[in-house]
């Protein structure tokens, strides 16, 4: 298989990235089933990346079904130290205009039915990995960078992503109260990819293109899926040329991936108790930490 060390997860209206070249179609089998879609291995930038549509081609899958462990236990298998994720965001301040992009560097957990896909761990082996600073902050600092070369392309960096479960969007009541928490923006995916590409020992960070204020400005008091993809085709071009000169950078950087080593301590069941099964599933994180092998 194919090593690459950039990873893409294209969201909402981003299935495809039409700079890629010497395309290449590669189904990723894992011990979590299949990802959403084949993924596309090409050539952007001079450099090997895979690219991968988080709800499939022709968007097939709701937030809820995503195969989050899948997804990114295939970018592991692909050799991915870098993962690059696109999201269409609501807005939960005034600051964050439809068609702004954000950069942020927190999340807060609103979900109600993903614990199985939230993890790596379980199953005979109990892992609590260190999560206080979810996104990386060199791959956050790429970002903004290459967002800066776009003319006329308004970036925001930091804020809270809210994670909500989806697939309704807000109701009112519970948008003002995100705004009354001080969340930034809302969406239905980023949280479980963040974390999981922690324990996996994966660089993350998210590019969030915003699309709407969710239903608690007085204005626009509606989200409709006309209106978010409305948005989306406006900026879909704009996140492609950002992710263009986001894997150049990434490609040129000298420092090595800042959470190899990540998992190595946050496993806290004993070596000679390991779920030899479980051990088996997650070989392609822990296994350099295993040693039963």
């Amino acid at each position: 298989m194919e090593q690459v060390k950039i990873g893409i997860i294209g969201g909402s209206g981003l299935y495809q990235m039409p700079e890629l070249t010497d395309i290449k179609e590669v189904e990723v089998e894992t011990p979590f089933g299949k990802p959403s879609d084949a993924f596309l291995i090409g050539t952007l930038e001079g450099e090997r990346v895979a690219f991968l549509p988080r709800h499939g081609r022709g968007h097939k899958l709701t937030p809820t079904e995503l195969p989050f462990r899948a997804n990114i236990y295939a970018m592991k298998l692909l050799g991915v130290d870098y993962i690059l994720s696109v999201s269409a965001v609501g807005s939960l301040q005034e600051k964050y205009a439809p068609t702004d992009m954000v950069i942020p560097d927190q999340f807060f957990d609103r979900t109600r039915a993903r614990a199985e896909e939230s993890t790596f761990f379980g199953n005979g082996i109990v892992g609590h990995i260190t999560f206080s600073h979810p996104v990386c902050s060199e791959l956050g600092d790429i970002l903004e960078e290459s967002c800066r070369t776009i003319e006329d392309l308004k970036i925001h960096r930091g804020g809270t992503y809210l994670c909500m479960e989806g697939p309704a969007f807000s109701t009112k009541a519970e948008s003002h109260v995100y705004r009354s928490w001080g969340m930034d923006i809302i969406g239905m995916t980023n949280l479980q990819e963040a974390k999981l590409a922690r324990e996996a020992e994966m660089a993350y960070a998210t590019l969030a293109l915003v699309t709407d204020y969710d239903c608690w400005h007085e204005d626009h008091d509606a989200v409709s899926a006309e209106m978010v993809i409305g948005y989306l085709q406006k900026n879909v071009r704009n996140a492609q040329l950002v992710l263009k000169e986001a894997v150049r950078r990434v490609a040129a950087k000298q420092t090595p991936n800042p959470f190899e080593g990540a998992t190595k301590n946050a496993i806290f069941t004993a070596p000679e108790l390991w779920n030899p099964e479980t051990a088996k599933n997650l070989d392609a994180i822990i296994g350099k930490y295993n040693p039963n092998k």
